[in-house]
């Protein structure tokens, strides 16, 4: 009988040379994704960092240098970076090869790499034109100076900063003399930082109060009708408050916030007939100041006072913190002896350094004229410059369609 042999079969034959190839490119294809996911987001997260971070050392190195400018008798300019636009593209390589040799069969080898690219897209808006140069000469309004207080800025640096000085008035109204924040008038300046220190002693022991005067103003007086009640759950959405009065018509009122005030005592404590009273002789001042009253007999009314904030523009503020560099620095005031001693605060609201040489701290700092421009290294100057810096923003608000933008691409 003849003898059956067994088929031998080829080592590795139990899997095809295509199921092969779909494995290895299922495999390269999976690196592939993972050296690309790996790649990609901390690209995107330092480039854009790192254009924020070049956007905001623009804007302090902008108002150093305009204080400058101001500083040599020079007219300000604003340019401002209104949008970036950048393409980001990063790529993944990968390349496979294979060595079949004994006694080790096929050993693959493989090559990873990677490449990441941009292609950025500036526009840059010079900020100019009467409705940029109104915004830079108009007084700020009573609420930014409500709003930095209320956000927790130093009263006493928001006043050194942002007033011109007081306007001491009458109990009733009419003006009694103006005390001016600057030291070219040295009894005056010295008065203003008394008053603006004792406001931030109070404050600090929040016994100061510095809100928007907040009453009822009147919309319809005598409604001889019934309200509907579609009529009343509108309102009520926007503020409006239907009431019925003893003679059994209806009145229609709503909550309306007024002009912002600085008192040592409650607003909200008064009638609210007192607050429209209030109101009403607040209204006689220009919208770029604050109400000012500290009554005797309260905390602080060893010194009363009564009268008006005046406000700033931006420009003004520039000139200000400009002239205490050359023309008229500031100097050290001696406080009032009292219950408790007051803090006057450094000489300078904003102490701007110039030198020869490049400083070797890492602070905002600009070349301009042969002389470098650089910030005080101190808290309180680093926190004033910031206040600075909203302000800024504040007056310019968006900057659409301010200037003409010019456009860069790299």
């Amino acid at each position: 009988m003849a003898r059956t042999t067994p088929p031998r079969f080829a080592r590795g034959s139990c899997v095809s040379p295509s199921r092969r190839r779909a494995i290895f490119n299922l495999l390269t294809g999976v690196i592939a994704v993972a050296v690309s996911d790996c790649a990609g987001p901390p690209v995107l997260e330092h480039q854009v960092l790192g254009y924020d971070e070049v956007t905001k050392t623009l804007d302090d190195k902008l108002l150093l240098l305009n204080i400058a400018r101001v500083a040599n008798i020079e007219t300000v300019h604003f340019t401002s970076t209104s949008s970036i636009a950048a393409t980001f593209n990063w790529t993944a390589t990968l390349g496979a090869g294979a060595q079949i040799e004994k006694p080790n069969p096929n050993m693959f080898n493989f090559n990873i790499g990677g490449s990441a690219s941009e292609n950025p897209t500036f526009s840059i808006s010079p900020l100019s034109g009467e409705e940029f140069t109104k915004r830079i000469a108009t007084p700020f309004q009573d609420t930014n100076f409500e709003a930095l207080v209320s956000q927790g800025g130093r009263i006493n640096q928001v006043m050194r900063l942002m007033a011109g000085g007081i306007e001491v008035q009458k109990p009733g109204g009419g003006f009694l003399r103006f005390i001016e924040n600057d030291p070219r008038r040295g009894n005056e300046y010295d008065e203003f930082r008394r008053i603006a220190a004792q406001l931030q002693r109070l404050n600090d022991n929040r016994q100061l109060f510095v809100r928007s005067l907040v009453f009822e103003e009147t919309l319809i007086a005598d409604y001889k009708g019934v309200p509907r009640a579609e009529d009343i759950n509108n309102g009520f959405d926007k503020g409006l408050r239907w009431r019925l009065k003893p003679n059994g018509y209806y009145d229609l009122t709503r909550l309306k916030a007024g002009r912002v005030v600085v008192t040592n005592f409650d607003p909200m404590a008064l009638t609210d007939q007192q607050r429209v009273e209030l109101q009403h002789n607040i209204e006689k001042n220009p919208s770029g100041s604050v109400y000012l009253d500290i009554k005797p007999g309260r905390p602080g009314g060893h010194l009363p006072i009564t009268g008006a904030i005046k406000l700033r523009s931006m420009f003004q503020i520039l000139a200000f913190v400009a002239r205490g560099i050359y023309v008229a620095p500031e100097f050290a005031v001696s406080m009032n002896p009292g219950a408790e001693p007051l803090a006057a605060g450094p000489a300078a609201t904003l102490k701007i350094n110039t030198s020869d040489s490049l400083p070797s701290l890492t602070l905002p700092t600009v070349y301009y004229e042969g002389r470098y421009y650089s910030l005080n290294d101190t808290v309180w100057d680093r926190s004033t410059f910031l206040l600075l810096t909203l302000l800024f923003h504040m007056a310019v608000g968006p900057i659409q369609n301010v200037g003409i933008p010019i456009t860069i691409a790299k």
